[in-house]
């Protein structure tokens, strides 16, 4: 009999194409993965995967059968929550991720009043990358997100959930940084640092966006992942950058100076989820009213 953990493993082979991978996301070792897909191989009669010596390959049938498992897999969670949501003693969470650039003190407030307003639909929080963030919401293993955008996605709709004013910063020695506010042309005629389109595509779009508006293009000197290596690039003097005032009032670092633009530009936070073709669940609609009244 085929169970499911040899479904869900032969899953993690299939769309890794490596046991090292897989092992590490099912946390088991690479013994017992490769002997579970043999046993599946075994046990439906054909051959899933070409095992070259440096990759692996999906054969046709192993092709068809990550896509059946994929369906199964969801099914059976929809199955999962709809028989909860039947039960009246027993209320789902909602699964809300949050691209990690977004973690700011509004998303607490939001999900503080949420707790207030509906203490009996608790919240499971989540962050994680824009790329993985949009996977989740496309699956159904998020119920909604929060980001500053994600790529476009027909699947996907993206709500305005809150703004919050672009602010300079700068090092603390810069001949700017003793100033009540700053034009976006003054702080552009500085090296500027930048944040890496790849890990936040949302962010970049938005600065792409205000950079066009006022035709201001600085000189990028660097590149950054996080926001933590980001303002340690600025508090360093490799170069000038921006931020949300929200974040920025929420770090209070003392390496770096925030300084008001005296341009009225902001940065946008949405609230996603995926389009369903049955309507979506009464609390999933209740947290999307909520989360885009905040603003």
């Amino acid at each position: 009999m085929i169970e499911l953990r040899h479904l869900r493993h032969f899953m993690a082979v299939a769309e890794e194409l490596s046991f090292r991978r897989a092992a590490e996301r099912v946390h088991i070792d690479q013994t017992p993965l490769s002997r579970t897909v043999r046993d599946l191989e075994d046990r439906m009669g054909v051959a899933l995967l070409i095992r070259k010596p440096r990759r692996l390959e999906l054969t046709p049938a192993g092709a068809k059968l990550l896509d059946h498992a994929r369906g199964l897999f969801l099914r059976l969670e929809r199955i999962k929550r709809v028989i909860r949501e039947t039960d009246a003693r027993y209320r789902e969470p909602l699964r809300i991720g949050a691209d990690d650039s977004t973690v700011q003190p509004r998303l607490a407030e939001c999900l503080t009043r949420w707790r207030e307003l509906v203490p009996d639909i608790p919240v499971e929080l989540t962050e994680m990358r824009p790329a993985e963030l949009l996977a989740a919401l496309r699956s159904e293993e998020m119920d909604a997100g929060f980001s500053f955008g994600l790529p476009d996605s027909e699947a996907i709709a993206q709500h305005v959930a809150w703004m919050s004013p672009i602010v300079a910063l700068l090092p603390r020695a810069h001949e700017l940084a003793c100033r009540e506010v700053v034009s976006l042309a003054e702080l552009s005629s500085f090296p500027a640092i930048a944040c890496s389109a790849s890990y936040h595509p949302g962010l970049c779009q938005q600065m792409k966006a205000v950079r066009r508006r006022y035709s201001v293009a600085p000189t990028i000197v660097g590149e950054a992942r996080t926001l933590t290596g980001y303002l340690t690039r600025v508090a360093a003097g490799q170069g000038v950058g921006v931020a949300d005032a929200d974040h920025m009032r929420a770090l209070r670092r003392t390496d770096v100076v925030v300084v008001p633009l005296a341009e009225p530009v902001h940065f946008t936070t949405y609230v996603l989820h995926k389009h369903r073709r049955n309507g979506l669940p009464e609390s999933l609609q209740r947290f999307l009213t909520h989360a885009t009244a905040l603003n």
